[in-house]
C-alpha cells in the first residue's frame, strides 16, 4: 500500500511512528520526493492537501485552524474536512469568489496563538475545535493532541483567557479527554457513551484471570460491559477468527457482555449504537449487585 493511501486512511496526516508498521523508510522519502506527500515537522506528515490548505490560508491573509490546523499538527480527525478552516479577525469580510473553497471562522486570535503566521499553535487548535466543532469531533481532536504529547494542561490555561461559557465548552471537552483513546473511531464512540444514563466506561481496560488476558477499547467495570470499535485489520484470517472466539468466549465466560461496533455504525448510525447501549444498560442494571468483582 503506497504512503499517500496510508495517509489518507488515517484522515490526512500521521506520526512516523504510526506509519512504520507499514510503509518502508525508503517508500516515505520517494513520496515526499514526488510531492505525493508532504512533511509536516520532524517525525509529522500529511497529504499534499494540506499544502495547498497553506497557501489558501496565507493567499487570504488568514490563519488555518481547527480541523485544517489539527491535520497540520499530525493529530488524526473523525473525518477530513472537505474545505480548509481558516480564521479571520473580527469584521473582515471576503470577496465572493475568495469564498469558495473555505469554511470561514471569525475570531481575534492573539499574536502567541499563530506559528509562523499562517496556523493557530497546537492549544489554540484544540480551544476552536471545542468552541465550534461538535462534541465528539473535538473529542476526537483533543484526544488525539494529548497522545501527541499536548497537555491538556496547557490548554486547559490558555483557556482561561475566554468568556465564561466559552470556558465552559471547553472544560465540557477537557473533563473527558482521555489519551487511553487509539484512534478518532474510539473516541466517537466514547463520545456517544457518554449520552448514555448509567453508563461510566474507562479505555483500555484490561481483563484477566487464569489463563486468560484481554485489553478492550472501553469497559463498564461496574456494569460488567466491553465496548469494541471493531475495524477491519487483522480480521479477516483463520487465525484471527480463533483469537477473536476465544477472546469474546473468555470475557462472556467471566460475565462480561461484549458490544461491538463498526466504524459505518459508529459515524453513519449513531441512533442504533445509542439504542444497543442503552438497552444493555437497561438489562444489566438490575443485576449489577449481583455481579462478580471487575
Amino acid at each position: 500500500m503506497d504512503v499517500a493511501t496510508v495517509l489518507a486512511q488515517r484522515v490526512g496526516s500521521g506520526q512516523w511512528a504510526e506509519l512504520r508498521p507499514v510503509v518502508r523508510r525508503r517508500e516515505l522519502r520517494r513520496a515526499v520526493a514526488e510531492g505525493a506527500i508532504i512533511r509536516l515537522g520532524r517525525g509529522r506528515y500529511g497529504l499534499s492537501s494540506l499544502a495547498a490548505a497553506r497557501v489558501t490560508a496565507e493567499s487570504l491573509t488568514a490563519t488555518a485552524s481547527h480541523l485544517t490546523a489539527a491535520l497540520h499538527w499530525g493529530w488524526a480527525v473523525k473525518h477530513e474536512p472537505e474545505t480548509a478552516h481558516v480564521t479571520l479577525p473580527r469584521g473582515r469580510k471576503l470577496r465572493e469568489p475568495a469564498r469558495t473553497g473555505v469554511r470561514r471562522h471569525w475570531r481575534d486570535l492573539a499574536c502567541d496563538e499563530i506559528v509562523d503566521g499562517w496556523v493557530t499553535t497546537p492549544a489554540r487548535t484544540v480551544i476552536d475545535c471545542c468552541l465550534d466543532l461538535p462534541f465528539d469531533e473535538a473529542l476526537a481532536v483533543a484526544d488525539s493532541s494529548w497522545r501527541a504529547g499536548l497537555s491538556p494542561l496547557v490548554v486547559r490555561d490558555l483557556a482561561l483567557r475566554l468568556p465564561p461559557r466559552s470556558r465552559r465548552k471547553v472544560g465540557r471537552v477537557l473533563q473527558h479527554v482521555d489519551r487511553g483513546a487509539a484512534n478518532p473511531f474510539e473516541s466517537v464512540l466514547r463520545a456517544l457513551c457518554l449520552q448514555v444514563d448509567g453508563l461510566g466506561v474507562v479505555t483500555q481496560h484490561v481483563v484477566k484471570g487464569r489463563g486468560f488476558f484481554a485489553q478492550v477499547d472501553l469497559a463498564d467495570q461496574s456494569l460488567r460491559i466491553v465496548i469494541e470499535a471493531e475495524g477491519f485489520d487483522n480480521h479477516g484470517t483463520r487465525r484471527a477468527l480463533r483469537r477473536d472466539c476465544r477472546r469474546y468466549t473468555g470475557l462472556g465466560a467471566r460475565g462480561w457482555v461484549v458490544l461491538r461496533f463498526t466504524w459505518d455504525e459508529v459515524m453513519f448510525d449513531p441512533d442504533y449504537v445509542l439504542a444497543a447501549l442503552r438497552e444493555t444498560v437497561a438489562v444489566r442494571r438490575p443485576t449489577a449487585t449481583n455481579l462478580p468483582a471487575a
